[in-house]
């Protein structure tokens, strides 16, 4: 397990659920991990659980959708670690951000600006400041993680499924973008998954579910997600770029 070793990689939304998986396994992996997380406190605690393990971590409190945390972030990490050769663009409003399971007519314009400001204004700040310094060491990896409700819909939480529909196609645009400074951009999407820190009785209810709908009938977990993200963070993924992988048990095929 040392197929990063040597890389620094950014986790945005690394310190709770999915995202603490994230780093967990990128640290075993070898890389230098930078938790760019809201949760100041959060951060903090999952860096020194990497340190205490033996590996690199930094803790950056950061709110993606402001610029100027998110480009003090990117400098921050510069100035530990030298580089920054990938981001994992994980923040977002869902589970520890919570949001509304409302109709359309039911929403209001300001949670609607909010999911947006998170979920797809954060993707773009955080890929404009790491982009310099990966056009600049002529390589960089990037991977957005969308959600399987953007292929399928879902009801109750359409600015939810728009702005993970919206990662999709920025991550097309962009991968064409910076392909030419080396640099590959990538999309994973996460069935429903048991990411939540302390479930209660309804979130476990929900995740199971959604079992019946998957050929691997089980409830996905966060360390289901990992090992995708490895792959596209690492030298296996070289020629692989604007694609986006599913990970959900089966239940949606394409």
């Amino acid at each position: 397990m040392s197929r990063l070793s040597g890389r620094t990689v950014v986790v945005t939304g690394g310190g709770h659920g999915i995202g603490k998986a994230y780093c967990r396994r990128l640290a075993a992996e070898g890389a230098s991990v930078a938790i760019a997380e809201l949760d100041g406190d959060a951060a903090e605690e999952v860096a020194r659980e990497l340190t205490g393990a033996g590996g690199q971590a930094l803790a950056v409190r950061t709110d993606v959708a402001d610029e100027a945390s998110v480009t003090d972030m990117a400098a921050r990490v510069v100035d530990a670690f030298g580089r920054i050769d990938g981001l994992v663009n994980n923040a977002a409003i869902f589970a520890t951000v919570p949001m509304s399971r409302v109709g359309l007519e039911q929403l209001s314009v300001q949670e609607w600006d909010r999911m947006m400001a998170v979920n797809l204004r954060g993707l773009f700040l955080c890929c404009k400041a790491v982009l310099p310094v990966m056009r600049a060491q002529q390589s960089g990896k990037i991977v957005n993680i969308s959600s399987g409700t953007a292929l399928s819909g879902s009801p109750s939480r359409i600015h939810y499924v728009t702005s993970k529909a919206g990662v999709l196609g920025f991550t097309r645009s962009l991968a064409s973008e910076v392909g030419a400074d080396g640099i590959t951009v990538n999309v994973i999407a996460p069935g429903s998954t048991l990411s939540e820190d302390s479930p209660d009785a309804s979130v476990l209810e929900l995740r199971q579910s959604r079992v019946s709908a998957r050929p691997l009938a089980r409830v996905q977990m966060p360390e289901d997600l990992v090992g995708a993200v490895v792959f596209f963070l690492s030298s296996d993924s070289d020629f692989i770029t604007g694609q986006t992988l599913v990970v959900d048990g089966g239940a949606t095929m394409h």
